[in-house]
Formats: C-alpha cells, structure tokens, sequence
C-alpha cells in the first residue's frame, strides 16, 4: 500500500446543508421536506460533477421558480454547512504523515464552493500531497474515471491505493477500480482498518 485517500465531506469534515436553509425555513424538519421536495441531493451531485453556480440556479428556478433565491442561497452561506471538523480523522492523518504514508484526497465538491473549503480549512492543502476535486475535472465517484484520474496524478497504480470514504456507493466503486477502500463510519473504525494494513 503506498497511498491512502481521503474523502473529505464527513469524513474529515461534516457537512451538514441544513446548516445553509435555517436562517429561512423555521425547522430542520421543514428544511428537509423542502430538500426532497426539490431533489436537493440530485442537484447538488450535478454541481459536484462541474455544473457552474449560475446554471445550477437556473435548473432550480426553471423548476421550482419558489426556491430559486433561496438555492441560490446555499452558496452563499456554504461555509455554514462545513464548519465542523471531525478531530478524530485528522488526528489519524497527522499520524499517517507522521510515518511518511502517502496522501491524496479525492472529493465530490462543487468547484464554486470549494473555494471556502480551503478559506475555513486551510490545512487541506497543508496536509495532502495532491487533492482531486470533482467539480474541477467533470466528474464524480463512483465513476470509474476520477479513481483512475489520482492514480495518473500521483503516479500509482490502484493495487496502491487504499480510499476512506463515507458512502458505500463510493467504496463500491473505488473496490471496481482495483483499490482497497473503507466504509467511514468513524474515526475509529477507520484507525482498525488501517491498523490491519500495517499503516498504522
């Protein structure tokens, strides 16, 4: 194992969009039934593959002309639903770098809303080798290209590579493309995994 990738949202750092609507909607349960009313989750993982901040509002709008403004909003106020890190995660990257382990992070983010990732946590640069942005290359996980994308950019093959990751569907993939990956349920499910590839 010469490489082990991080995914970032809720893994090293909880996202929570509700944190975005709360300000105009007067319960996590009203924002909820508005998030599904809209396909929230859908438009947003077509942000994440590179869809820009202006024509995501215009797909909103077009379809639900009431929630336009406040979709346009969640970029806006981004940086509320990123604010809390998972200590746990990068105590165990700390420890990684510490034994000279390779890491890369491999995200799904909105290429408009990672900007305010590095604003409120600057020490993403700091701590990866290399970071994949979805939103900046045109595509996401599970999809076989962005595994293999970080395997050209650092130089490995996927037998080398090892993804901590939140969804099962993106383990799912990652395991497609050759890699060992990791259901992240936490920091110390992960430390186990880890601990039994000798990485730790």
């Amino acid at each position: 194992m010469k490489l082990v990738v991080f995914d970032i949202g809720n893994v090293l750092i909880r996202w929570e969009p509700q944190a975005a609507f709360r300000h105009a909607l007067g319960s996590d349960a009203e924002i909820d039934a508005v998030l599904e009313k809209v396909g929230f989750y859908d438009w947003n993982y077509a942000n994440d593959r590179g869809r820009g901040r202006a024509e995501a509002v215009a797909a909103m709008a077009a379809r639900w002309p009431e929630h336009g403004d406040l979709m346009d909003g969640y970029f806006e106020r981004f940086g509320e639903t990123i604010r809390e890190r998972i200590a746990g995660s990068w105590q165990i990257a700390a420890e990684l770098r510490a034994r000279g382990v390779r890491l890369w992070a491999l995200t799904n983010f909105s290429a408009d809303t990672w900007p305010e990732a590095l604003r409120l946590h600057p020490d993403l640069d700091a701590v990866f080798e290399g970071i994949v942005v979805s939103g900046h290359e045109g595509m996401v996980k599970p999809e076989r290209a962005i595994f293999d994308l970080l395997c050209a950019r650092a130089g490995v093959g996927p037998e080398a590579c090892f993804l901590t990751d939140d969804s099962a569907a993106n383990v799912a993939g990652a395991r497609a493309a050759g890699w060992q990956a990791h259901h992240f349920e936490g920091p110390d499910g992960l430390r186990a995994a880890l601990r039994e590839r000798g990485l730790l």
